[in-house]
C-alpha cells in the first residue's frame, strides 16, 4: 500500500514528496477511519483524498460549494486520464441524470457534488447503487454555525452516511477554531475520528500592518521595494479598476478582476497574471481559490476583511514556494470603523429578508410550493437596483437566506455549450431523411464528435461549427433549438453568470420558517470577528504569526522573527546594531552610486523615507561621515 502511494504521487500527480501531514491523512483514510485535517492554504489538501481513492476499488464522492474549483479539478483529472464528474447548480436534469447513470456503471473515480444536491431525490437513489470508497468534504468549517462561511446545506451531509455506513469521511478546511473543529466532528457523525493539524505559522511568510492614508502611494512603494508576482485585494468592483490604472500609470503592470467582468475577460487576465505577463492583480475576493502561482511574492489588502479567517487564507497566497513572502494589511481608523459598522448590518431585520424572499419569488414569476433545487442566473446587484432595495443590504440579505437553507448561492463561473442525442442512431437517420435542413448539422456533430455524442453530453463551440458549415451562428442555434423540440437532442447553451438556486419549494413570504434565534447568534459571532480583526490590526504587544495560532487555537512560545513585530522587537532591543548596519549600507551605497539625493539613496536602499530613517541619514551628516552637496545631493565626507 505504502508503494502504491507513492507510486500515484509521483507517476499521477508529479511530485516525489508528500507535504507534512499529508502521508499520515492518507494513512488514516486508507485505514477506513473518519478523520478530521486542518491543512492551511497551499498544504495540498486535494490529494488527502484523491490518492486514497485511486488506490482503492469504487468512486469517491466529494461535496464542495466552489463551482469553479470543482470544474478546476475535474477538468485536472480528465486531464490525467482519470473518470471524473461534477454535478452543481444550473445543470439540467437530463445531464445530471446522465452524469449519475455514468458514475454508477462507468469506471469514474470522482464525483464532485456542491452540497444543495445532496438532498435531491434523483441523487440519493442513483448514491445509493454507487461503490463509493470515500466521502470528502472540502471546505468543512462550512458545516458549522459557529464557523465564518456556514452553509446548510452541509448539514445533509450526515445524512447521506446511512447509505454507505461503512465508508469512511474525510473533512478538510484550511481554517478551523477549535469551537469549529469539534462541531465538524459532530455534525458529520465522525466514529472514533483521526485528527491531524499542519501548524498555522508559515515561516517564509511576513505580516505587517501598515497605518497609512495614502494607500495607493503606500502599496506602490511596497512594490517597488518587493518584486516579483503579486496580489491587491480591495474591497469593490471601482477600487479594482481604480488601483490597477494607478499602478499601469505608474510603470507596474496591473489589471482589475472582479465577478462583474465576462468569463472571457476574467480568464484572460487571470491566464495573463498566471503567465507573468501582468504582475499584479487588483481583485475583490473573487479571485485566488484554488489558483495554483505558487510564487506569489507579496499580497496586499488596502481594505480590512471581515474576520480573520478570510485574512488568513487571502494572505496565505503568498510564497506557497516556500520562499520569502509578504502579507500587508493597509488601514487606517476609518477602516476600523468600517468593518465593525458593517459587521452589524450583515443581518438585516426579518421584515426585510422576508421582503427580499417575495421579490425573489417575483423577479423569476414562481408560485408557491413550486420550483425546488430550480437554478437561475442571477446578477444580485441588477436584481437590487429592479426593486429599489439597496445594493449592499440586498447582498446581506441574500447570504443570510442562503445560510437559512432557502436558497444557493453560487459563483459566477463558465459552462460552455453541452450537446447530447437522445434516440439511437437509426432514428436520428429517419429524421436527416425527414428534415433535409437538420441533415447538415447532425453529419457535421457526428463526422465531430463521433458516437460518444450518443452516450453523454459533449462540449461544442456554436462559433467553430457555424464556420465549418458556412452558415450564421444564430442559424445554426435554431437548428439546434429544433431538434430539442422535436426530443431528439439536449442542448444546454453556455453559461458565465452566477446562479441562484431555490432549495426549497417555495414559501409564502409572510410565512418563511426564519430561524431568529441562530440568526441572533450569527450576528453577535460576526460582530465577535470583527472585533478580533481590529485587534489584530491594532495590537503592538505579540509577533502577528503567534497572534493568528492562538486564534485558531494553537498555542506557541516561538516568534516568527520576520512580521513587523518581530522587527521591531529585534530593533528596540538593539538600537545600536540597527544603526550600524544602516551606516555601513549608506556608505557602501554612496561608495558605488556617487551622489545621491536622500530620496535616491533611500531608494536604493529600498527603504522608505520615513522620518525615522531620514533621521538616521542626518545622524551621519552630523557625525561627519557624509555631507550634503550645494545642489542637494549627499556624498562621503573625504576629511570624515
Amino acid at each position: 500500500m505504502q508503494n502504491r502511494t507513492q507510486d500515484i504521487l509521483k507517476e499521477v500527480f508529479g511530485h516525489e514528496d508528500f507535504r507534512p501531514v499529508q502521508k499520515q491523512v492518507i494513512d488514516a483514510v486508507l485505514d477506513g477511519k473518519d478523520t478530521l485535517a486542518l491543512l492551511p492554504t497551499g498544504g495540498g489538501k486535494s490529494l488527502c483524498f484523491q490518492i486514497p481513492a485511486l488506490v482503492n476499488e469504487g468512486i469517491c464522492l466529494v461535496v464542495s460549494p466552489l463551482i469553479a474549483l470543482m470544474k478546476d479539478q475535474v477538468d485536472a483529472l480528465k486531464s490525467k486520464g482519470i473518470l471524473a464528474a461534477a454535478i452543481y447548480s444550473g445543470m439540467s436534469y437530463r445531464e445530471i441524470d446522465r452524469t449519475l447513470d455514468n458514475c454508477i456503471y462507468g469506471n469514474y473515480k470522482f464525483l464532485y457534488v456542491s452540497p444543495e444536491r445532496l438532498k435531491a431525490e434523483l441523487f440519493i437513489e442513483r448514491f445509493r447503487q454507487m461503490n463509493v470508497n470515500l466521502i470528502a468534504v472540502d471546505e468543512a468549517h462550512c458545516i458549522s454555525q459557529w464557523g465564518y462561511d456556514f452553509r446548510p446545506p452541509y448539514l445533509e451531509i450526515a445524512e447521506i452516511r446511512q447509505y454507505h455506513p461503512k465508508v469512511a469521511v474525510l473533512a478538510l478546511t484550511a481554517s478551523a477554531t477549535p469551537e469549529v473543529c469539534a462541531d465538524i466532528l459532530e455534525k458529520l457523525e465522525m466514529k472514533a475520528p483521526k485528527e491531524f493539524r499542519q501548524s498555522f505559522a508559515r515561516v517564509n511568510l511576513s505580516y505587517s500592518v501598515r497605518i497609512v492614508e495614502n494607500k495607493i502611494e503606500k502599496g506602490t512603494e511596497i512594490l517597488n521595494r518587493v518584486s516579483g508576482s503579486a496580489i491587491w485585494y480591495v474591497r469593490n468592483r471601482h477600487a479594482t479598476h481604480q488601483i490597477a490604472r494607478a499602478l499601469t500609470q505608474m510603470g507596474i503592470t496591473a489589471s482589475a478582476y472582479h465577478a462583474g467582468l465576462s468569463m472571457e475577460d476574467r480568464a484572460k487576465r487571470q491566464e495573463d497574471w498566471k503567465g507573468n505577463k501582468i504582475r499584479v492583480m487588483v481583485s475583490t475576493n473573487a479571485f485566488g481559490m484554488g489558483i495554483d502561482k505558487p510564487d506569489v511574492r507579496v499580497v496586499i489588502h488596502s481594505d480590512l476583511p471581515e474576520n480573520l479567517e478570510n485574512y488568513y487564507q487571502e494572505a496565505g497566497r503568498a510564497g506557497r514556494d516556500g520562499k520569502k513572502a509578504y502579507g500587508v494589511l493597509m488601514v487606517n481608523e476609518e477602516d476600523f470603523e468600517l468593518v465593525l459598522t458593517r459587521s452589524v448590518l450583515m443581518y438585516p431585520p426579518t421584515d426585510f429578508l422576508k421582503r427580499v424572499y417575495q421579490c425573489l419569488a417575483n423577479f423569476y414569476r414562481i408560485a408557491v410550493g413550486s420550483n425546488m433545487l430550480s437554478s437561475f442566473d442571477f446578477e444580485w446587484n441588477e436584481f437590487a437596483n429592479s426593486y429599489n432595495l439597496g445594493v449592499l443590504e440586498t447582498f446581506y440579505a441574500l447570504k443570510v437566506l442562503e445560510e437559512e437553507g432557502l436558497i444557493g448561492l453560487s459563483e459566477s463561473y463558465y459552462s460552455p455549450s453541452k450537446v447530447h442525442f437522445r434516440v439511437d442512431p437509426g432514428r436520428l437517420y429517419e429524421i436527416q431523411i425527414a428534415h433535409a435542413k437538420l441533415d447538415p448539422i447532425i453529419k457535421m456533430l457526428l463526422r465531430t464528435y463521433g458516437g460518444n455524442i450518443f452516450s453523454e453530453y459533449i462540449k461544442i463551440q456554436e462559433s467553430k461549427l457555424a464556420k465549418s458549415l458556412e452558415i450564421k451562428e444564430s442559424d445554426l442555434i435554431k437548428g439546434l433549438q429544433q431538434l430539442v423540440q422535436m426530443e431528439v437532442m439536449e442542448y444546454d447553451q453556455r453559461k458565465d453568470k452566477p446562479q441562484l438556486t431555490f432549495l426549497t419549494p417555495r414559501y409564502d413570504a409572510g410565512k418563511l420558517p426564519l430561524n431568529l434565534n441562530r440568526i441572533e447568534l450569527r450576528r453577535e459571532l460576526t460582530l465577535h470577528k470583527a472585533v478580533k480583526m481590529v485587534e489584530y490590526a491594532r495590537q503592538k504587544s505579540i509577533c502577528r504569526t503567534q497572534y493568528i495560532q492562538e486564534y485558531f487555537g494553537e498555542k506557541s512560545d516561538e516568534t516568527c522573527g520576520i512580521c513587523d513585530w518581530c522587527q521591531e522587537d529585534r530593533k528596540s532591543k538593539d538600537p545600536e546594531g540597527t544603526e550600524i548596519r544602516f551606516q555601513t549600507r549608506v556608505l557602501e551605497t554612496l561608495k558605488r552610486g556617487g551622489e545621491l539625493t536622500e530620496h535616491q539613496l533611500l531608494d536604493s536602499l529600498r527603504l522608505p523615507a520615513s522620518e525615522k530613517n531620514l533621521n538616521f541619514i542626518r545622524q551621519l551628516q552630523d557625525h561627519g561621515l557624509i555631507t550634503l552637496l550645494q545642489d542637494g545631493k549627499l556624498a562621503i565626507n573625504p576629511h570624515g
